[in-house]
């Protein structure tokens, strides 16, 4: 059953990614960001009298506090990143958080990276440098130097960091509460802040920012609360590193939208590297 559950919340998340990238342009981008959230809130609402409310402690508080800006962060980058770039060139960069993982929790609780680890990083990089692999006439190093002229790859490497961080948070907030707890608690509270930044951003076009893009983001919004509730229910009875890898499959799918929908050249070097990124994703999260 959590299979299940984690290839529909791969498959929803890929699948709002794209209708979002849809409707996005140079002044929509933080005001879509919002709706697609705001419009993911009816599914939470349908599972909130599902929710068993658990007996927190200050710890909960710091992380579930701690984690909401760097959210908020991630969720504008991520959109910018889908705006600005091809999506078989910034999802991929996704599998980099549990790279960043392996050096964070190095530095925080003394954890070394394992051989198998090892081979998932290089796989990594090999990845990422497969990606703009065409670029290589122009000098062996030209393909690594196409990824930081790429924005929207650089905003994506980003995110992939910040949900290095989250990630963690959340996992304190999960073991001091309960996934589902956690998880609808956490979605409205950052619901809540991002209508306060969006409103201080926008307050003078807001309304017709609104009914402008309302209509067109109830969809993505849809896909992105359905992948919010496979996940909490997948991560509820699964191993969280097993979930998690099989979750970025998403990454896989999203490239394929780009391709169909989007006419993203260059298919085959894109998609193995993003094959090979997956691989060495699966690699760390199996050695951790």
């Amino acid at each position: 059953m959590w299979i299940l559950l984690t290839l529909a919340s791969a498959f929803s998340l890929a699948t709002s990614d794209a209708l979002t990238k849809r409707v996005l342009n140079r002044e929509n981008e933080l005001v879509v960001a919002w709706l697609r959230l705001l419009f993911s809130l009816p599914l939470l609402f349908v599972l909130f009298p599902l929710v068993r409310f658990s007996r927190t402690d200050s710890t909960f508080w710091l992380a579930f506090v701690s984690a909401i800006p760097l959210e908020i962060t991630a969720l504008i980058l991520y959109v910018k990143a889908l705006r600005l770039s091809p999506m078989s060139l910034t999802l991929p960069f996704l599998s980099l958080t549990p790279l960043f993982l392996i050096f964070t929790s190095r530095v925080l609780i003394g954890e070394r990276v394992s051989l198998q680890g090892g081979a998932g990083i290089l796989l990594i990089v090999l990845g990422s440098y497969t990606l703009h692999i065409s670029d290589i006439k122009k000098g062996i190093l030209e393909p690594l130097r196409a990824i930081f002229r790429e924005r929207g790859s650089v905003y994506m490497i980003v995110v992939a960091f910040i949900y290095s961080i989250t990630s963690t948070l959340g996992k304190i907030g999960v073991k001091h509460s309960s996934p589902v707890f956690f998880g609808t608690t956490y979605f409205f509270a950052v619901s809540a802040v991002l209508t306060v930044v969006v409103y201080l951003r926008n307050r003078y076009s807001l309304t017709e920012a609104i009914r402008r893009d309302w209509k067109k983001v109830i969809l993505p919004g849809s896909f992105f609360g359905l992948m919010i509730v496979t996940h909490m229910f997948a991560i509820e009875i699964a191993k969280v590193s097993y979930m998690i890898s099989l979750k970025r499959t998403s990454l896989l799918i999203g490239s394929l939208y780009g391709f169909v929908f989007f006419g993203e050249k260059n298919v085959l070097q894109r998609l193995l590297g993003a094959v090979l990124m997956f691989t060495g994703l699966l690699l760390i999260v199996n050695a951790t």
